[in-house]
């Protein structure tokens, strides 16, 4: 399909550069293809869903892969900023370095605060470049060692929208992840989860809706832009998954009782339509996908969707026109922009209904 079926005109002054507090608080636009937009609140949730459906989370935990390093080379010193975005194994991260041109393969990088010529514990040399500013780095700290010294000098990776016109800071450790986040590996939120309290989770239990949790590490690959002018020319980043025997054979005992599986954000959709058979019976999963959801796609498992607003041309965006067709998503974004709704990660939601 043309890439630019999924382009819209958003104003700059709709995407959110901070959370609203409470995290339930956001707006939500209901969706149901072929009848009027329902414009709720996140906290009416439990009202919009049926007793026996269930929500499926992704229990992602976001590193803070954002760095500002040094590079020694000789009595020569230039900053560099890194991203890191897929851990190769213990001691080796891919990142995206800004500028990558200030670096060469063998070069030492030092993070954190300088003291005359000393810097923090964390280290790392430069063992390889690639397109796209990608670089990867060995560092010397290897394992939980690793792991520590990265949080401790880390800042959280917000996505480029936000990052391009105001610093990460504190707030943003505990704003940019889900409060139910335990499995540490992702380098962007699954942001849909982001509104989530557990006020509101247990209004949830209480009204018989049940949870289950999957885990994808997203990738900084969800926020590449979309490129060339046609979908199938598209190649997808591929992000590591798991659902568990357990979480399959409960999702797979919901759809048998009549219920209806509801992901919180695309993120946990990809991963249970990965999983699922043609059957849509769900299977255990434990691997990378790389599933590239756009308009003819049959759904085999997934009835409803909780999600942000997403990027035009994006491949979010494709996903949620898949999923409750072009014509009514093109029609619920103008009427977002119109009621001037939040976008994008810290920005307000949407509750998609499947289009038959």
């Amino acid at each position: 399909m043309r890439t630019d079926l999924f382009d819209f005109q958003l104003p700059e002054d709709l995407i959110a550069l901070r959370p609203l507090s409470p995290r339930d608080a956001s707006r939500l636009l209901v969706v149901r293809p072929g009848q009027p937009f329902e414009d709720r609140v996140f906290c009416d949730l439990p009202g919009l869903l049926r007793p026996g459906d269930c929500l499926v989370f992704n229990d992602t935990r976001v590193v803070p892969a954002a760095l500002r390093g040094s590079r020694a080379r000789g009595g020569n010193v230039a900053e560099v900023d890194f991203n890191l975005h897929a851990r190769i194994d213990d001691r080796s991260w891919r990142a995206f370095a800004r500028p990558a041109k200030r670096l060469a393969v063998g070069d030492r990088v030092l993070f954190g605060e300088r003291t005359g010529n000393a810097a923090s514990a964390l280290a790392a040399t430069v063992t390889a470049k690639g397109d796209a500013g990608e670089v990867t780095l060995s560092f010397d700290l290897a394992g939980s060692d690793l792991d520590a010294a990265i949080a401790a000098v880390g800042s959280m990776p917000l996505p480029p929208y936000i990052a391009a016109r105001r610093e990460p800071d504190e707030t943003d450790r505990e704003a940019y992840q889900t409060i139910y986040a335990t499995r540490e590996g992702a380098v962007a939120a699954p942001t849909a989860g982001l509104h989530f309290t557990q006020e509101l989770l247990s209004s949830l239990h209480e009204a018989g809706i049940a949870s289950q949790f999957v885990t994808l590490h997203v990738g900084a690959g969800t926020f590449l832009p979309v490129k060339v002018e046609d979908t199938d020319d598209h190649r997808m980043h591929a992000e590591w998954g798991e659902v568990s025997p357990e979480t399959a054979a409960a999702l797979n005992a919901v759809k048998a009782a009549g219920g209806r599986i509801v992901a919180v954000g695309t993120t946990a959709l990809r991963l249970i339509e990965s999983a699922a058979g043609e059957d849509g019976v769900i299977q255990p999963f434990a691997r990378e996908t790389d599933i590239f959801i756009t308009p003819g796609y049959r759904f085999k498992a997934v009835d409803i969707l909780l999600t942000n607003f997403h990027l035009p041309r994006s491949t979010l965006f494709m996903l949620v026109s898949a999923f409750s067709g072009i014509e009514t998503m093109a029609n619920a974004y103008r009427h977002a922009v119109a009621e001037r709704y939040r976008f994008y990660s810290y920005g307000d939601a949407s509750l998609l209904f499947r289009a038959s």
